[in-house]
């Protein structure tokens, strides 16, 4: 029997990673997993001041993230439950990586290494990515007051971060497909085609056998 299917939704900020995870656990009848992000305490002064607060940031990420992925595995794939979510915990990397001082990157990733070692990773990951000016233009629809303060810069290098974490994850990881979509090119909230696009793609990754449905 195959592997119960774990899909993890990853782009920057703004993309859509949270709109598209919600539309195919409904497509697919799969258990959503949200992130927590507007619950962390210290995250409208890390856009304030991001070398002051990043450290007590990330590590009130890695926590509630790390409970999440127990839930994942206790909860739901331990119990045959296919699970979707909009984010996976390997993105804690990218971000403490380009805001902690070399110290304390280095504890972190010995924190992140214990915490991680024995939990489940996903079989596939969706990967969304645009440009600077997309992913500023859905910050400031979807009107998050905590994220009115990001520096167009930081979102910049942050984009440039993830491409080069998933090309990094690809080479480091053959066995999990990673299945990319241009978010400047489609809007699958707005454009029906575009969703429809996008849920084929993830059904022929199904009907190859690269995640069991």
């Amino acid at each position: 029997m195959g592997q119960t299917p774990f899909i993890a939704v990853e782009g920057p900020i703004g993309v859509g990673k949270t709109s598209l995870a919600k539309k195919l656990a409904s497509q697919f009848q799969y258990t959503l997993l949200k992130e927590i992000v507007e619950e962390n305490p210290f995250l409208g002064k890390f856009y304030d001041d991001i070398e002051e607060w990043s450290f007590q940031t990330e590590m009130f990420f890695l926590c509630n993230r790390y409970k999440q992925l127990e839930d994942i595995e206790n909860k739901y794939l331990a119990n045959h439950q296919a699970v979707v979510s909009d984010y996976h915990i390997s993105k804690n990397l990218i971000f403490a990586e380009r805001t902690l001082k070399q110290h304390q990157y280095h504890k972190y990733v010995q924190i992140y290494d214990i915490l991680t070692n024995d939990m489940p990773r996903p079989n596939m990951i969706i990967y969304l990515h645009a440009s600077l000016d997309t992913l500023l233009d859905r910050i400031r629809m979807r009107g998050r007051e905590v994220e009115q303060n990001i520096q167009e810069s930081y979102l910049k290098q942050l984009a440039e971060d993830y491409e080069l974490f998933m090309e990094k994850f690809e080479r480091e990881h053959p066995d999990i497909p990673v299945i990319r979509f241009n978010g400047d090119n489609l809007d699958f909230i707005k454009h029906q085609d575009d969703l429809d696009y996008m849920i084929e793609t993830i059904q022929n990754h199904f009907e190859k056998g690269e995640v069991i449905k």
